[in-house]
């Protein structure tokens, strides 16, 4: 099960962390399709936040079709969220620590890093094939 945790001085909103930490394990395989999701209560009792924060956070994977309520029983996961397989996140994971590791031994701290990933990051969204392929459909 997954135990949700908060930054409270993200500037991301509480509802918005819970639903980025479910997709998350969704993406890295810690949550599967039938596993139940905590309690809006048991989230209350260990977060101190609102019970309507939780609710609002379960409402919105339930649009997105990623879990389903089932009254008196809980909220549990349908799907995964469709992308690289666990595999691939295995693999891609390690060579991002080695690049982690090599970014640090040239001097790189934790905001160098964010800032160069986040240049390429932008950088590849602006040239991807998806993106060229979506451009020539319109």
């Amino acid at each position: 099960m997954i135990e949700f945790h908060l930054d409270r001085g993200s500037g991301v909103s509480t509802y918005l962390q819970l639903v980025h930490q479910v997709k998350q394990a969704l993406r890295l395989g810690t949550l599967r399709p039938g596993d139940q999701l905590p309690t809006a209560r048991e989230v209350v009792e260990s977060l101190a936040i609102n019970p309507n924060t939780v609710l609002k956070a379960y409402r919105e994977l339930e649009r997105d079709g990623l879990v389903e309520g089932r009254p008196g029983m809980g909220t549990f996961v349908r799907q995964g969220v469709t992308g690289a397989t666990l595999a691939a996140h295995t693999r891609l994971r390690r060579d991002l620590d080695r690049w982690v590791r090599e970014a640090r031994e040239a001097g790189l701290d934790q905001e160098d890093l964010r800032a160069l990933f986040a240049v390429v990051l932008t950088d590849s969204q602006k040239s991807s094939p998806e993106k060229d392929v979506k451009e020539g459909a319109a």
